[in-house]
C-alpha cells in the first residue's frame, strides 16, 4: 500500500490543453495588438490614417517611430 501515489495531484489532460490554448490565443491577440499599435499605418487595417492617429501617442510613448 503506497500512500505517496495518492498524495500526488492528478493532472487532467483537458485542463492542460485548455491552458495551452488560452496561452496561445492570448499570445496571438497580444501580438496582433502590438503590430497594430507599433507598425500598421493603414496597410492591413484599411482604415487609412484613422488607426494611425488613434495609436499615435502610444507609439511615441513606446518609442516607436511613426513619422
Amino acid at each position: 500500500m503506497s500512500s505517496s501515489a495518492s498524495s500526488q495531484p492528478m493532472v487532467h489532460p483537458a485542463g492542460t490543453a485548455r491552458l495551452l490554448w488560452t496561452v496561445l490565443v492570448t499570445v496571438v491577440l497580444l501580438s496582433l495588438l502590438a503590430y497594430l499599435v507599433a507598425f500598421d499605418q493603414g496597410a492591413v487595417s484599411r482604415s487609412g490614417m484613422y488607426l494611425h492617429e488613434l495609436m499615435h501617442d502610444g507609439r511615441h510613448l513606446l518609442g516607436v517611430p511613426c513619422h
